[in-house]
């Protein structure tokens, strides 16, 4: 029976690059795939984008609170050998219970890219039902500056660090938005703005 993967990491920790790769290591042996993306994810447009310059067309841009199994109906056949999900924290918990339909009764894998949490340290919706019902949950690591593992994506806008304001901003309307890695430690000092002998 096929799986729902749940690969996780932080801003900046490979995740765009991981898919592009693995649906070429598909396609070199002469599989079929379909790539997916949630439309909330406007960076790009209908486009994979990935840091160090890798592009990669989408086969369907998600609607919010579409269902994803009539969109995937008529591309499911014996040569789709893998479906691939970028910026899965962005789904709602019903498509991402598509995406376990999808693996248990037509036995294709799911392989879904995303963020863990929000840069407040909170689940994102698509994330937290990821983590209740997939079967394989991998994260990919990035560092913080500081040379720890990076587990949190940190917003900045126009150079500060913000912790509060919208779930998700993308384009920043004439402001300079950029998420950044951190380490918890990193984490509550930078953004929190709290010291150990606080609580001593």
């Amino acid at each position: 029976m096929a799986k729902l993967y749940f690969k996780y990491g932080a801003m900046n920790s490979g995740k765009s690059i991981d898919l592009i790769r693995t649906a070429y290591n598909y396609e070199e042996m002469g599989y079929k795939t379909v790539i997916l993306k949630s439309i909330i994810d406007t960076k790009g447009s209908d486009k994979l984008q990935s840091r160090i310059g890798l592009e990669r067309k989408v086969d369907i841009l998600l609607p919010k609170d579409i269902s994803i199994l009539p969109l995937i109906k008529n591309k499911i056949n014996k040569k789709l050998a893998c479906i691939l999900v970028d910026e899965a924290q962005f789904l709602t918990a019903k498509q991402v219970d598509d995406l376990f339909i999808i693996t248990k009764f037509y036995n294709i894998p799911v392989i879904c890219y995303g963020l863990r949490n929000n840069f407040k340290m909170h689940s994102f919706e698509g994330s937290r039902r990821l983590l209740e019902i997939a079967d394989v949950l991998e994260e990919i690591k990035t560092l913080c500056h500081c040379g720890h593992i990076a587990r949190f994506s940190a917003r900045k806008v126009d150079g500060k660090f913000q912790t509060i304001g919208e779930e998700v901003i993308i384009d920043g309307k004439g402001k300079k938005v950029e998420y950044v890695p951190l380490c918890g430690r990193c984490y509550l000092e930078k953004v929190k703005r709290l010291k150990l002998d606080s609580f001593l």
